[in-house]
């Protein structure tokens, strides 16, 4: 049968910046529940080496981080909840004057005075069967946090807008070789950009073609090619690399907020300046969400301190209004 159970804060998403909330509000004694959602750990748990996580000399792998991440914030007594919101009522006029009601796939609800909202982005991929079974071993989409990896190395990144261009030539610092592989026969970065790849003696771009299947095996060292199809003369094509990066973009998980919360063109959540803070008072956005610029995950796990305090101090002065009245 389904419950209704009520917490003073609701963390929605266990990526870094979810946890690290999940650490900043236990530790001021508000005994949060985190909602893990459909993917437990974020994206971190589909990459192997973190390399740029301060602490760890020798790196560590993604999913232990994540487990780490995930027994501190129980340790300071974070409710963990596995299940996944589908219907979240946090307006005035949807909550009738109660506190924010999030409505689960078990059936069960969770009401709450302050909401944080950790629901990361998601990459957009390719929809190749190979290209998942090699993701995190030779497939990436982050230039940015595997990049290092790929130091000497031929390497090939798909896409044509800004974030192509730019993770193209940051992917110039380490591989021998970057090839840009574009379905049309010109890119749709903004010029500068495109004069500075085009002009950039690493790489080449191939154009008119697609990936039809990323070679290789995960446990033989990981990608080993590329086979591609040029679309207008359907030629098909082997390009020899060691790594995939795919960079058509992230969509934000913000559809359970639609007309709601603020969000900008990209669908991505809105917050005021220097602040986690939405639209909504009480209602508070980090990481991914609400981050279309840096996506790391330092990043994130400081917005999600950030939003814990600012959860924090605002369910201080809620109380402290009530007293008043």
């Amino acid at each position: 049968m389904a419950t209704v159970t009520h917490f003073p804060i609701i963390i929605l998403g266990s990526g870094p910046a979810g946890y690290t909330a999940a650490i900043y509000t236990g530790r001021a004694n508000l005994s949060p529940a985190l909602i893990q959602g459909m993917q437990p750990g974020g994206q971190l748990t589909v990459t192997t080496e973190v390399d740029n996580f301060p602490g760890f000399e020798e790196g560590i792998q993604g999913p232990e981080l994540m487990r780490r991440m995930e027994a501190q914030a129980k340790r300071f007594n974070t409710h963990i909840i596995s299940d996944l919101v589908n219907q979240a009522d946090l307006t005035e006029e949807r909550r009738q004057g109660g506190p924010f009601r999030l409505t689960c796939d078990s059936g069960d609800v969770y009401t709450c005075d302050a909401l944080i909202i950790a629901t990361g982005a998601s990459a957009r991929w390719l929809g190749l069967e190979s290209e998942k079974r090699l993701s995190g071993y030779g497939v990436s989409a982050c230039a940015t946090c595997d990049g290092f990896f790929y130091r000497g190395q031929e390497i090939a990144i798909v896409g044509g807008g800004d974030t192509a261009v730019e993770e193209a030539l940051f992917l110039t610092n380490f591989a021998s070789k970057v090839t840009l592989i574009h379905r049309r026969d010109a890119l749709r970065a903004e010029k500068v950009m495109q004069e500075r790849l085009l002009a950039h003696p690493k790489v080449h771009t191939v154009w008119d073609s697609v990936v039809e299947e990323v070679l290789g095996d995960p446990k033989a060292g990981g990608v080993t090619g590329v086979r591609l199809k040029n679309i207008k003369t359907h030629e098909q094509t082997t390009l020899a690399v060691t790594g995939l990066f795919v960079a058509i973009g992230h969509t934000p998980n913000t559809a359970l907020f639609s007309g709601q919360l603020d969000t900008d063109e990209a669908g991505y959540l809105v917050t005021k300046p220097d602040s986690t803070a939405t639209n909504l008072s009480g209602v508070f956005a980090a990481g991914d969400v609400q981050d279309k610029t840096f996506r790391q995950a330092i990043t994130a796990a400081g917005t999600g301190c950030m939003a814990a305090l600012e959860a924090e101090r605002y369910l201080s002065e809620q109380a402290g209004h009530a007293t008043r009245i």
